[in-house]
């Protein structure tokens, strides 16, 4: 049990750099026709190209409970559940706390939400896959703390 635990919170954080990871080099790289319309201020549709990341990562995530369900990998649970919760997190803060796709969370303001939103707010300045800065979600650089 405590393996499982242990293996959940380490999959959580590895999706961290995993974000910042495919961010910088997949999205702002080969798949930047998919990610480009997240950096354009007018949309279609509600749904954007972008979306596809999510449903990778949870077909992923969907892979390591089928794996955990055929007793092929015993700890495929918590891998799979770690990277659903972190799907969860990130679409919490990035689509709908940043990006107010649901208007939930407009009111927060303490030091870790106005750091995240001033990171996310320096990378969307940069409106082409080059040059860009703050690639992860979570962690924030200690520069975006400071007022």
């Amino acid at each position: 049990m405590w393996l499982q635990i242990l293996v959940f919170f380490i999959t959580f954080f590895i999706m961290e750099f995993m974000a910042w990871f495919s961010h910088k080099y997949i999205m702002h790289g080969f798949l930047w026709n998919l990610h480009a319309d997240h950096h354009k201020k007018d949309h279609d549709s509600w749904f954007e190209r972008n979306d596809a990341f999510f449903i990778f990562y949870a077909v992923v995530s969907i892979a390591f409970f089928l794996l955990w369900q055929k007793g092929i990998l015993s700890i495929g649970l918590a891998i799979g559940l770690g990277i659903f919760a972190y799907g969860l997190a990130y679409f919490m803060v990035h689509d709908i706390f940043i990006h107010q796709r649901f208007k939930w969370f407009r009111n927060a303001n303490n030091v870790y939400s106005r750091a995240v939103r001033r990171a996310h707010k320096m990378h969307h300045k940069h409106t082409g896959k080059e040059d860009g800065e703050c690639f992860g979600m979570l962690l924030v650089p200690f520069k975006y703390f400071k007022k």
